[in-house]
């Protein structure tokens, strides 16, 4: 390894960021920053910056630079990122500034640009390695699924600002989903119906808290989870602007969610309905698996397998799924094949407005006139290669454009692909 690389794992979340680094979870904080509004200077970040939050004065603004898993505040987004990893890797002497090797998730849904942004960001803070793995793949090898058998596996994972859906056979996602609905919007339901029916006006903040305390997604809970005993917020009148006290139970946050939940549920049902009959019946004996902060609501599990009629099965530490994931495909990414490279374009020299190929010219014309050929264009092969269990469907991206295919280094039923597009 050369001097002062550090290899890190990201999972850039819409709520939290989790960085791994030597298969430790080295920094676990939110996902949001401090700025000073007359500068553009960094502040704070992670949970110094939240305890900010709907608490600035006029000369400080938070912002969380990722929306519904994609940046949305470029520069933000780079402060974020630079600032994480410098907290994750530690000091270093200022004479050296080290190499990174960044392995993150994206969402599956993402664009062209979406990813471009991504990369742009983790480059410019400082990554030199820049890898980009489907959250769905990454919670898959999170939960430890065998993404390289014959066999059908399907991940549902509710983050905080997409609910990703796939259905993972032979390294490949077969078939997928991604949906821009999930935690956030819940948040946003309960902040929405509190004012509603309570008339009382909570941020963000304390309507999140409200659903860590007693979220549910059923009016009647199984005999097997403990009900939540109510919770008192604080706040102001909507009309009278005096403070006030109320409870909030669990059934009341079921039914104000409701409509979420059934959003997800339908996506659900449509990534079903894509599945082959053969994957399909794998699903049906191995279950569904549940990862993400929206697998930690109460009933969740049990609503999805009434809907659905199969067994939904929630994640160990469903949170840093997708952290997981990212750190074991960081083990993995030295371990890809380059693919053919497709065939330069033919140089040319012009003569009297118009271009003739050099090769028509003296061989002192083509030393004087010929221009290299155009280099290839800069395009994402994220939906240029179709078909399951493509480069396109499984893997990593990196700084150069190459995607891989996740693949450990004693498999010989599925390697490890590079392609430059």
């Amino acid at each position: 390894m050369p001097l002062l690389k550090h290899e890190l794992a990201i999972d850039l979340g819409t709520a939290n960021t989790v960085i791994y680094q030597n298969d430790k979870v080295v920094l676990d904080e939110p996902s949001i920053v401090a700025i000073n509004s007359r500068t553009g200077a960094l502040m704070a970040i992670g949970r110094a910056a939240q305890l900010m939050e709907g608490r600035e004065n006029p000369g400080i603004q938070t912002v969380r630079p990722l929306v519904s898993g994609v940046i949305a505040d470029f520069n933000a987004a780079e402060l974020m990122i630079k600032g994480f990893i410098q907290k994750a890797s530690g000091a270093h002497s200022k004479l050296f500034t080290p190499s990174y090797k960044l392995v993150i998730g994206i969402p599956k849904g993402s664009t062209p640009v979406e990813i471009r942004a991504v990369r742009d960001s983790s480059e410019h803070a400082g990554g030199r390695e820049v890898y980009l793995v489907y959250e769905p793949m990454a919670s898959a090898l999170g939960i430890g699924l065998n993404v390289l058998a014959p066999q059908g596996n399907m991940v549902v994972d509710i983050g905080g600002g997409t609910t990703e859906i796939a259905v993972i056979s032979l390294g490949g996602i077969v078939a997928s989903n991604s949906i821009r609905v999930a935690g956030n919007e819940i948040t946003k339901d309960i902040a929405e119906y509190l004012s509603r029916q309570h008339g009382v006006r909570v941020g963000l903040p304390t309507a999140e808290q409200i659903k860590f305390q007693v979220g549910s997604v059923l009016a009647e809970l199984p005999d097997d989870v403990e009900e939540p005993e109510p919770y008192v917020i604080r706040g102001k009148n909507i009309v009278t602007a005096h403070p006030v006290e109320s409870e909030v139970t669990y059934q009341e946050i079921a039914h104000c969610i409701d409509g979420t939940i059934r959003k997800i549920e339908e996506a659900v049902q449509q990534v079903l309905n894509q599945t082959p009959p053969e994957l399909y019946s794998d699903i049906v004996e191995n279950g569904i698996w549940l990862a993400g902060g929206g697998a930690l609501l109460r009933g969740i599990a049990q609503r999805f397998t009434d809907a659905t009629g199969i067994k939904f099965r929630v994640a160990e530490d469903p949170l840093k799924a997708v952290g997981r994931g990212t750190c074991e495909a960081l083990k993995h990414t030295s371990y890809a094949a380059p693919l053919p490279a497709p065939p330069r374009l033919p140089t040319y020299r012009h003569r009297a407005s118009r271009s003739v190929p050099v090769s028509a010219g003296r061989s002192e014309d083509r030393q004087r006139f010929a221009t290299p050929a155009p280099s290839r264009p800069f395009r994402i092969c994220l939906r240029q290669i179709p078909g399951p269990g493509g480069p396109a469907d499984a893997g990593f991206y990196r700084r150069s454009v190459q995607s891989f295919r996740y693949a450990p280094p004693s498999s010989h039923s599925a390697t490890l692909h590079d392609s430059r597009s």
